[in-house]
């Protein structure tokens, strides 16, 4: 009888389908330590599991490795799902890794850790690149979702802090796979348009899922590279986020960072009505003052004879109350001054006033300004402000001047 003989590939292509057949290797959780971690440059990840008594190789391939929203390290103790088979080349059997969950910590926590550690080594969180926050800004720009309850919340504040600030929403997604790339194209843009004094950027609460975007390395290094304050606001007072250690300022909500981003006109008021209550109680405690003086005098007996000293000493007292009262007129005049100044600057850059000279501000479905004719199309909506209210329009018809000369849109 002829005795089979089998090829070395033919025992580890049987062994490898054995394994792979096998109900339970063919998916399950095994637990341990990770050791002689490598991260390919082709994205595959490969290192060893072991614990106390035994180990196995596994390799992670890089279409899974890239779901990973923390990066593998050494020591560190994971749950590893998978899957068991043999490399046919070599004959060893190892556990091909498709999912890979810290033990002890959350994925999302350990990933968070991480990037926080990576960035402050590398300076991003240094007091010394913090900008100060401009205190009296003519344009505040909102990086946020243009649907949620945030951006409301911020545009009323900030109108009721100071009307005269202009406020532009650079609507982006704040939750889910193309947040954070919506996030860092806003920033961008509103760097690029230039005309901004602050950006905010944020969104209201919600779990930690829903808060990651802007966890993404991507988002703080945006937020790092902007020319412009950036004041973060992303959740509740007890959330943090990457983006809150990266910004020059952090504000504990979106209705925070309103109140940070503008100083209160009505507190500007109240100031300037302090100063003068304080000029007022100065002057009336001078005099007050000096009435005693007058009074202990005219009671002194040794004076009470020379009526003429006790005269000179009063007229004294009433040109002396008269200079004061030149001077109290003349710095109150100067301050009343100074505040009408001020309110007329404040009243010259509002769009109001421009919408009463007759002017008409446009802005097209997306609620950006229109300032071009080349910006609409035929057909296409538009909003139009004018001093006493809105009034929607259809574009019929355009024209376009070029070289001095007007073409017709055809």
């Amino acid at each position: 009888m002829e005795v089979k003989v089998y090829t070395v590939e033919q025992i580890n292509r049987y062994i490898r389908n054995l394994l792979e057949n096998d109900f339970i290797l063919n998916s399950f959780w095994v637990k341990g330590e990770i050791s002689n971690f490598k991260a390919h440059s082709s994205g595959h990840l490969y290192f060893t599991l072991k614990d106390a008594f035994a180990s196995i190789q596994c390799i992670m391939f890089a279409g899974a490795a890239q779901l990973l929203p923390f990066l593998p390290e050494n020591g560190l103790s994971v749950a590893v799902c998978g899957y068991v088979s043999v490399y046919e080349k070599t004959g060893q059997y190892q556990l091909y890794a498709e999912l890979i969950e810290p033990l002890g910590i959350g994925s999302l926590s350990l990933a968070f850790e991480q990037l926080k550690e990576k960035l402050a080594v590398e300076g991003l969180f240094d007091g010394e690149y913090k900008r100060e926050i401009t205190p009296y800004p003519k344009c505040i720009a909102v990086v946020t979702s243009p649907t949620g309850a945030a951006v409301r919340d911020v545009i009323r504040i900030i109108k009721r802090r100071n009307r005269s600030v202009k406020i532009v929403v650079a609507p982006v997604l704040v939750q889910g796979e193309y947040a954070a790339d919506s996030i860092v194209k806003g920033i961008r843009i509103v760097n690029q348009w230039g005309k901004a004094d602050t950006i905010i950027v944020g969104r209201g609460g919600g779990s930690i899922e829903d808060l990651w975007a802007f966890n993404e390395e991507k988002v703080a290094r945006a937020i790092f590279a902007s020319e412009i304050p950036v004041i973060s606001a992303v959740g509740h007072e007890t959330d943090f986020t990457i983006a809150d250690f990266v910004a020059d300022l952090r504000a504990s909500t979106p209705s925070a960072a309103a109140e940070l981003a503008v100083k209160n006109t009505e507190d500007m008021t109240e100031q300037f009505q302090n100063v003068i209550n304080r000029m007022k109680y100065a002057f009336t405690n001078n005099m007050e003052q000096w009435k005693k003086r007058l009074e202990f005098v005219l009671q002194a007996r040794v004076l009470q004879q020379p009526l003429i000293q006790i005269q000179k000493q009063q007229y004294d007292i009433e040109q002396l109350q008269k200079q004061l009262k030149r001077e109290l007129d003349s710095v109150l005049q100067k301050k009343y001054q100074k505040y009408s100044a001020l309110q007329q600057q404040l009243e010259a850059v509002s769009p109001l006033q421009v919408l009463k000279r007759g002017y008409i501000l446009a802005e097209n479905e997306k609620g950006m300004a229109v300032t071009m004719a080349a910006e609409v199309e035929k057909g296409e909506r538009i909003l139009l402000h004018f001093q006493d209210g809105t009034a929607k329009a259809t574009i019929t018809e355009r024209s376009i001047l070029k070289s001095g000369k007007k073409e017709d849109d055809i």
